[in-house]
């Protein structure tokens, strides 16, 4: 159940309450994401500490219930729990690195929070989210899709947007570019499909001539990549952008948007791919993330998603997945 209807309060749990968890809250908490946030770690002291912190903020941030604990059933009666307990990706440690303890922990998380939130949509966070996902939905079965969903590369999508927008000095709300794929080394950009202001990005010229030549779109992909490990080898965590844009997805969810957003879901023949979680456009409702958009790609990038996907099997069958 969502919270479509206005008689209803929305409440969003979140599992973990490390930098990205707490940052998770944070962004629901001053966008007004839900009715009431419920944070759950096995850290109870940890726990306790950033409920307070966070309720003496709600003076100043739209009405929100805050409670958390250590005990699972904190998160008993949700719309939505977002997952983001995992092992921390360390500097130079790629997401892949964690798929072993993180699948572990899905896969025993997954059948716990639905027994206590069995009309609930859970969207993993935890890295890395491609994997983790799968694992969760084949813990409880495929027939579980679409309301077990992974933040994908929507993140992603938005650090390219920021660096188109920044090279050409144009607003990054006029900037439209999909990264798609796996959440991470094997990601795509979809350049032949990208638009800045309208203007097809392959065919944008600032004056000079096209700005984003192959030269100049393999290092803004390349960037895009990199980012993550650039935050973490930095500041420990990459949390804030992360944040927000996991606050977005909660929204477009319990409040029934019917958002074109590219999150990892179970893929059942979009372009050919199936049996593996990974990010493509996708409608994400008040029911999770449902139906996948075919969107037209060059031969280049086909054959990027598609080896991408054969990554993200591969590590799938490592784990005996």
């Amino acid at each position: 159940m969502t919270a479509s209807s206005t008689s209803h309060k929305s409440t969003v749990s979140i599992i973990g309450a490390g930098s990205v968890g707490t940052a998770i809250a944070y962004a629901c908490l001053i966008r007004g994401s839900a009715d009431a946030l419920a944070l759950y770690d096995t850290n109870a002291a940890k726990v306790r500490a950033e409920v307070l912190d966070l309720n003496h903020g709600t003076q100043f941030a739209p009405a929100c219930r805050i409670d958390g604990s250590d005990e699972l059933a904190v998160t008993a009666g949700s719309d939505l729990v977002v997952v983001t307990a995992g092992a921390k990706q360390k500097p130079g440690q790629s997401r892949l690195d964690l798929a072993a303890a993180n699948v572990e922990i899905a896969q025993a998380l997954t059948p716990a929070l639905l027994d206590l939130s069995p009309d609930a949509v859970v969207l993993f966070v935890s890295n890395p989210v491609d994997v983790v996902t799968y694992a969760a939905i084949r813990a409880v079965g495929d027939d579980s899709a679409p309301r077990i969903f992974g933040s994908g590369t929507v993140l992603d999508s938005g650090r390219l947007r920021f660096l188109v927008a920044q090279r050409v000095g144009i607003a990054v709300e006029n900037v439209h570019a999909l990264v798609v794929g796996e959440h991470g080394d094997s990601e795509i950009t979809l350049w032949s499909s990208a638009t800045v202001g309208g203007v097809p990005a392959l065919a944008y010229d600032g004056g000079d001539g096209p700005v984003f030549d192959a030269d100049t779109r393999a290092d803004i992909a390349s960037d895009v990549v990199r980012s993550a490990y650039e935050i973490i080898a930095g500041k420990g965590a990459t949390n804030l952008a992360i944040g927000l844009s996991t606050a977005r997805i909660v929204e477009a969810v319990l409040r029934d948007q019917h958002r074109v957003l590219p999150v990892s879901t179970l893929q059942r023949g979009a372009h050919g791919i199936e049996g593996v979680c990974l990010s493509l456009p996708t409608l994400v409702d008040g029911r999770g993330a449902t139906r996948v958009l075919e969107v037209p790609m060059s031969d280049a990038e086909m054959a990027g998603l598609q080896a991408s996907a054969r990554a993200l099997r591969e590590a799938q069958d490592a784990l005996g997945l």
